[in-house]
């Protein structure tokens, strides 16, 4: 008996030898994750402590593109149209060799997150961004991952894509910038490029159908499961809350120091996440929808659009509605933003340059622009866009042609997988809602600052009258009342006049 106490004790003195310190380092890693996240906070909060005068459109212009947003369709047809090409900072959305010191470096527009402010003059900076449903988000993140790997399955190996690959990076880096230069499709791309080669070597590399009828999402030797693809650890380490660590400055791309810590540290501890969401869209000139796309197009216009032209002397103040802009609010769901792909669409199929793409080059500076104008320009830029980029997807899924990504296809997917979606994306969903939040107040604001616009124009056909009075009179609130109380006395005394002199020769 005495033997079995002593073994029993000895292994409680193991267990607890064993126990205690993964307790007490489990315990010890979120008190310093906590200080790290608290630390980058307080020191944010400071950062970005500046004016009120938000509202303004600022010498630099700074659209932070988050993926699958519609930010391309921006791009393309509204900034080309607001600014040439020598206003674009050179090369914005490659980041090794990105340079905002270029003495005319007015617009970037970038798929790095808000730490590349630190590279620019913060205090002349106006930064812009739209949102996306994060579940819509993660569907279009995943489906244009296949779309763009799927493009070199015309190799018959991966080895030869590989090969291609590095020539065709060589010859475009002198060039141009290409997607695969680009966060985050530099790790997505190749990542989903090698799956599928994987999968065609083990179904054959003539076969084009899938051996299974099942949703688009689903096609599993053809392509990564939608399920597979939200658990993988790329996807936790660049698709979830993905917008929330790009607005935060906080991926894995980041310019701040300790970024990578503090990324990690809310991905392990989940309610450090309420310090990382800080009110940082508040502090930006325009913040869009994908979702509410119509209506986020009109307030660029008039918010953003209307101040460069202004600013640049093309602004025509002709004040008129807009025309009905006639688009499908869910239009964007093409995300035309793959226009910065077409190098090895080119090399590969033989394609010429864009057709859209050209069309909106350098159009800035064409006579007097208005805002009803430059609304016409992009709903016909949108237009090419959205046909460019229905014939480019159909051609790149040809060789998987199963993975046949549509809204009905969306619907298919189980309720479990939507719901561990909105999981694995919480601070996105919070981070949406606050945006869905901004977006009304822009659009309410928008709505009382059109009228006042239409006043100030017409005031200032009266200015004239006005300033002649102040310049020989002191313009005091009690004299300026005192005259229009004299002028209205006058008035009234005259016609008071008139009208007894006719009153008495009716009598006589």
């Amino acid at each position: 008996m005495a033997g079995l106490r002593a073994l029993s004790l000895l292994f409680l003195l193991l267990v607890s030898v064993t126990v205690l310190p993964l307790a007490s380092s489990t315990g010890g890693d979120y008190e310093r994750c906590e200080g790290a996240v608290r630390g980058w906070a307080d020191s944010a909060a400071e950062t970005d402590n500046g004016g009120d005068d938000k509202l303004n459109l600022k010498d630099l212009l700074f659209f932070l593109h988050i993926p699958r947003t519609g930010g391309r369709t921006y791009f393309h047809c509204f900034l080309k149209q607001l600014y040439s090409n020598a206003q674009e900072c050179p090369r914005s959305y490659d980041k090794l060799r990105f340079d905002p010191s270029h003495p005319d470096c007015k617009l970037v527009v970038s798929h790095d997150d808000y730490s590349l402010t630190s590279k620019l003059p913060r205090e002349r900076t106006s930064v812009v961004t739209i949102l996306r449903n994060p579940v819509d988000r993660v569907f279009s993140a995943y489906e244009f991952s296949i779309e763009v790997a799927a493009r070199f399955l015309v190799h018959p190996n991966i080895t030869s894509a590989k090969l291609m690959t590095s020539r065709m990076l060589t010859k475009s880096r002198a060039r141009a910038v290409s997607t695969l230069d680009i966060w985050p499709w530099k790790y997505l791309v190749p990542w989903m490029r090698e799956d599928l080669f994987t999968r065609r070597d083990v179904r054959g590399i003539d076969k084009t159908q899938s051996s299974k009828k099942v949703n688009a999402y689903d096609v599993e030797d053809m392509v990564m499961p939608l399920h597979q693809y939200i658990n993988d650890p790329v996807a936790h380490e660049i698709i979830h809350n993905g917008a929330t660590f790009q607005i935060t400055g906080l991926t894995n791309n980041s310019y701040f120091d300790g970024a990578h810590e503090v990324r990690h540290c809310v991905r392990r501890h989940p309610d450090l996440g309420r310090f990382v969401l800080q009110n940082r869209l508040d502090r930006m000139l325009y913040v869009g929808l994908t979702e509410d796309h119509e209506e986020s197009a009109r307030l660029f216009a008039h918010m953003v659009g209307a101040q460069v032209l202004s600013q640049s002397g093309t602004l025509n103040l002709d004040i008129k509605e807009d025309p009905p802009v006639g688009i499908d609010s869910h239009s964007s769901m093409l995300d035309p933003e793959d226009e910065e792909a077409n190098e090895h669409m080119n090399s590969t199929h033989g394609w010429k340059n864009n057709e859209a793409l050209n069309a909106t080059e350098d159009d800035h500076g064409n006579g007097n622009m208005t805002v009803a104008k430059l609304m016409e320009t992009y709903e016909s830029c949108i237009a090419k866009l959205r046909k460019t980029q229905s014939c480019r997807r159909k051609i790149s899924l040809k060789k998987v042609e199963e993975a046949n990504f549509t809204k009905e296809a969306r619907r298919q997917v189980p309720e479990a997988i939507l719901k561990q979606i909105i999981s694995l994306n919480s601070l996105d969903m919070e981070l949406y809602e606050h945006a869905k939040n901004i977006f009304r107040q822009e659009h309410l604001m928008l709505r009382g600052q059109r009228p006042m616009v239409v006043q100030h124009t017409q005031l200032a056909g009266q200015k004239g009258w006005i300033h002649t009075v102040c310049e020989s009179w002191s313009c005091s609130p009690w004299k300026v009342a005192t005259f229009g109380l004299g002028i209205t006395a006058t008035i009234i005394f005259v016609a008071f006049t008139v009208t007894t002199r006719r009153t008495l020769k009716l009598k006589v």
